[in-house]
């Protein structure tokens, strides 16, 4: 028998706990061995009538004394008492699989040497994407392929408002209002709308993709609240949709990351990608292109890639699985010399002559409702190279990147 602790009884440790006992057959099948959780931390009180009361524990130590706790379940989020409880269950040679974004972006590197030296393993494929498999494809079935990009919708409830400004013609503030009341948003959805999840998990994809750490601080971030429902119905002129993109690329060595609303063309795999859906688009220099897609979050299909990493801890106890991710920084390439096209909005026709001076061969874009404002694609620019040339102009209403692609 192998036993489990669930640290957090939230809706991903609930979600584990109910995978675990409902699938407990198969998943043992697959093991070799009975899996059972023996304790669930939590300092919450439950109906008496919910199973966790039989294995509820509220003292942290109970679990990281206990020596027959082979696997243990972190699912608390945020990085304290997270970083400080992992730690030391690694350090009893304790495995530790975990959905917490936050943890793995911020101390992925330290956690997995320190599995390494106590021959347990850390394991965190529902940090990104939920319950879509592509932190394993990553590590292992794209090992013989040098990636040259990432690219990912990583936030459903950026994508949900998106797609509902798109498919209803609703502004921001109305869809925001709606994703909160749906429980797509949080009260305080400012990690989700500013980009900093996004960061946080394409931190931990190109990490892993290019085998040093990335700290997210470093990756520029601009999240979706500045664009308008004017923006989306100059994205449909264009046949283009806008996504809250999370994006890494390997251009001639240099490795460039960034997070920001794009506009994507109809051919790219990224453009159907709507509501609360995630999709990582991956590109290999043998492979060529990939494209993993499904829910990415809920309660159900992040427990479910919670429990494929306990299933794969449990097939490994006392041998760690290889996971090349050093605690050396990868420098990333300025952003200034990150590369595509702009799509920039002016209040007045007037700065027509003026932009094609500047930019060159623009594209000029017309809405019949709206002929008053400019609005035109610049060429294939280097950032800095618009950012200072964009500073001439006064009446700037709206600027979005275009994918490369």
């Amino acid at each position: 028998m192998i036993n489990v602790a669930i640290l957090g009884y939230g809706t991903v440790g609930s979600g584990v706990f109910e995978v675990i006992r409902t699938n407990k057959e198969s998943i043992s099948k697959r093991v070799g061995k009975e899996i059972r959780v023996k304790y669930v931390l939590d300092i919450k009180d439950f109906p008496a009538d919910d199973p966790v009361n039989e294995v509820l524990c509220r003292n942290f130590d109970t679990i990281v004394n206990d020596p027959e706790v082979s696997i243990v379940v972190e699912v608390l989020g945020g990085v304290e008492p997270s970083y400080t409880w992992v730690s030391e269950c690694l350090k009893r040679g304790k495995s530790v699989c975990t959905s917490n974004k936050e943890l793995v972006a911020k101390h992925g590197a330290e956690l997995i040497a320190l599995a390494k030296e106590k021959n347990a393993n850390f394991l965190f494929e529902a940090s990104v994407g939920g319950g879509i498999p592509i932190i394993r494809p990553i590590n292992e079935s794209l090992s013989a392929d040098e990636i040259t990009e990432i690219t990912g919708i990583l936030n459903g409830t950026t994508n949900y408002i998106l797609t509902k400004m798109a498919d209803e013609g609703l502004d921001f503030d109305s869809v925001l209002k709606d994703a909160q009341e749906k429980g797509y948003a949080e009260l305080h959805p400012e990690a989700d709308v500013e980009g900093y999840d996004a960061c946080r998990k394409i931190a931990i994809l190109t990490s892993l993709a290019y085998g040093r750490q990335v700290d997210f601080e470093d990756i520029y971030t601009e999240g979706i609240t500045k664009i308008t429902d004017a923006d989306i119905k100059y994205a449909k002129a264009l046949n283009m949709s806008i996504k809250l993109l999370g994006t890494s690329r390997n251009i001639d060595g240099q490795v460039y990351a960034m997070v920001c609303p794009m506009l994507i063309k109809k051919e790219h795999p990224l453009y159907s990608v709507k509501d609360v859906f995630n999709a990582v688009f991956v590109k290999g220099n043998m492979v060529d292109d990939l494209m993993f897609y499904g829910r990415g979050a809920g309660k159900l299909p992040t427990a479910s890639a919670v429990t494929a990493d306990v299933v794969e801890a449990a097939r490994n106890l006392g041998r760690t699985l290889p996971i090349i991710w050093s605690k050396e920084t990868l420098e990333l390439g300025s952003i200034g010399d990150f590369q595509h096209a702009f799509f920039v909005r002016m209040t007045s026709d007037t700065e027509k002559e003026a932009a094609e001076k500047a930019f060159g061969a623009i594209e000029v874009v017309r809405l019949e409702e709206n002929t008053e404002e400019f609005a035109f694609v610049t060429p294939i620019l280097k950032e800095k190279d618009f950012q200072k040339k964009i500073k001439d102009f006064k009446s700037v209403n709206s600027v979005i990147r275009l994918n490369a692609k």
